[in-house]
């Protein structure tokens, strides 16, 4: 193999596979990023087992050169070194020579650098997928749609299933659900889905829906989804993002959203925000994160905090609107937080079915999204 390529291009692929990387591999190959060489152009692939993705740069680009090949062949290079070093290089074009025994060449400007490469042949080969069940959705969309939900997963592995979210289309509805047992975040976007595809209990790490979310560009590109048994592939532009779906059968979670509430709020997103913000740094002193809400005579609520060492916070916030009895209820103040951040609405609705049941959150003009959180017992 032997070809030109140039800097900008080669940096921009290595960038997006090398999210595929992992640290903890214990197979040598899987350290490594594969090049595959033709006259078309250059491929990249990494994998960890769990997510592959590869990125393709072609030749040619509107008529510019990106590739110039003048030897085609492959060679997997050693990816920490690799990654790190195209960053580095002086000169806006980078000349690579695989030689015998897959030792790798890598010039640029004055700069010569020798890479031991492995065997290509010995790198996995990536899924092979049936294309029978397809979605097309705008790539901002997709991003919102888990940034709005990953942050309720569960980091505890005893429960895999739960470290991933829930996908679900039916009838155009596309719906990603996140749950860590304590909290719930679910947020439906309506697709126009002419093949009335259909799927159900599709669960997908969230760790690896982030570094998707790093990929996907913040113009409106369209993501292609591909959806098989035991496999997604996401086609971004020129890069292919195959991930493994998780195993196992996801919690039915409809049962625990009340219908109906016996308290309901409307309130400022941003006032809620900054004012559990400022009672969180006292409940983070006493590492419970507790925070009380109590509904006023004066139509108002009052948010307080307290701390064994440094003391108490107190303060009243007005309603837009109030129905309903009384409420006081203490939860978990981070958890609120996650929700107001992930909020794009400037004003809230938060329904209460009583003290100790689920607190729900939705957005004022977003029907489509919908948070939940427990509520703690406290002894006053």
């Amino acid at each position: 193999m032997k070809i030109r390529v140039l800097k900008h291009d080669l940096n921009e692929s290595i960038q997006h596979v090398a999210k595929a990387i992992s640290s903890r591999t214990t197979i040598p190959i899987l350290t490594g990023i594969k090049l595959e060489v033709n006259f078309q152009g250059m491929t990249l692939t990494a994998s960890d087992t769990d997510i592959s993705i590869q990125a393709f740069i072609p030749a040619e680009d509107q008529n510019k050169q990106i590739v110039q090949v003048e030897r085609p062949g492959s060679v997997v290079l050693p990816a920490k070194f690799f990654v790190e070093m195209i960053k580095k290089l002086p000169s806006s074009e980078i000349e690579m020579e695989v030689q015998e025994g897959f030792k790798t060449q890598i010039r640029s400007g004055s700069t010569d650098i020798q890479m031991v490469g492995l065997d290509p042949e010995e790198f996995p080969v990536l899924p092979s997928i049936e294309e029978n069940q397809v979605i097309s959705m705008p790539g901002d969309l997709l991003k919102n749609m888990i940034k709005q939900t990953v942050f309720s997963i569960s980091s505890n592995e005893t429960s895999p299933i739960l470290t991933g979210v829930l996908w679900s289309l039916s009838e155009n509805q596309f719906k990603f659900v996140a749950t860590d047992r304590h909290r719930l975040a679910s947020r439906t976007a309506e697709l126009s889905n002419e093949d009335q595809v259909r799927f159900s209990n599709i669960v997908i790490a969230g760790k690896t829906l982030n570094e998707l979310s790093k990929i996907v560009p913040d113009q409106n590109t369209i993501v292609d989804i591909v959806v098989a048994d035991n496999q997604v592939l996401f086609k971004i532009d020129r890069v292919l993002f195959y991930t493994r779906i998780l195993d196992g059968t996801y919690p039915d979670t409809s049962k625990i959203i009340p219908t109906t509430y016996k308290t309901e709020l409307v309130l400022d997103t941003k006032k809620l925000s900054d004012s559990i913000d400022r009672a969180y740094l006292l409940s983070r002193e006493e590492k419970t994160n507790i925070v009380r809400l109590q509904t006023m005579d004066n139509g108002s609520i009052e948010i307080s905090s307290s701390s064994s060492e440094l003391g108490k916070v107190t303060e009243q916030l007005d309603l837009a609107e109030f129905t309903g009895e009384q409420v006081r209820i203490s939860f978990n103040s981070k958890y609120m937080l996650d929700v107001l951040k992930v909020v794009e609405s400037e004003q809230l609705h938060i329904g209460f079915t009583g003290a100790m049941s689920p607190i729900i959150i939705k957005p004022m003009d977003d029907t489509k999204s919908l948070y939940l959180i427990l509520p703690y017992r406290t002894t006053n």
